[in-house]
């Protein structure tokens, strides 16, 4: 995924602060990608050296307001409508599942069911985040994305709660 991309997509949504823009980011991207503080201040800068992001305001402890200027939602354009994704995927518990072969039935189990509580909390979570954009009158552009990601944790849950009847 690319973070300069992201970033410039939740600026084009509404200017803040890094702090606020982790917030967001966790709030609506975070079931599809995880970025740290560390990842996020050094790619505004390196935004804003390119032109794509300019500070419209300084706070207090040396805090700034970031906005996307018009190069940058230019080259968001450009990136969305322009280039091909990178369909990669990098995914730890896909490949453990594809091992699970490797295990003796005891140990299958107790691995799936591991995945099965992280997919619950991840659902839950969802949720909770779907119940606090729909307190927002329903009008989140990110309302459609949470839903996706509702509906893939649950199939997930529903193919783990397979393989754990499978696995005994």
């Amino acid at each position: 995924m690319s973070l300069p991309h992201a970033l410039l997509g939740l600026l084009a949504s509404q200017p803040g602060t890094g702090y606020e823009l982790r917030q967001r980011f966790e709030a609506s991207l975070g079931n599809a990608w995880h970025a740290s503080h560390s990842q996020i201040y050094p790619e505004l800068g390196r935004l804003e050296d390119r032109g794509l992001v300019e500070v419209i305001a300084h706070g207090s402890r040396r805090s700034r307001t970031w906005a996307v200027t018009a190069d940058g939602r230019a080259e968001l354009r450009r990136w969305l409508t322009e280039t091909e994704p990178n369909r990669d995927v990098r995914n730890e518990p896909l490949l453990r599942g594809f091992l699970l072969f490797l295990l003796e039935p005891e140990e299958r189990t107790a691995v799936l069911r591991r995945e099965l509580a992280a997919a619950e909390r991840e659902g839950a979570a969802l949720a909770a985040t779907a119940a606090e954009l729909d307190g927002d009158g329903g009008a989140s552009r990110f309302r459609p994305i949470v839903d996706l990601g509702l509906r893939s944790n649950a199939v997930l849950q529903e193919w783990l709660r397979e393989q754990v009847g499978e696995a005994g």
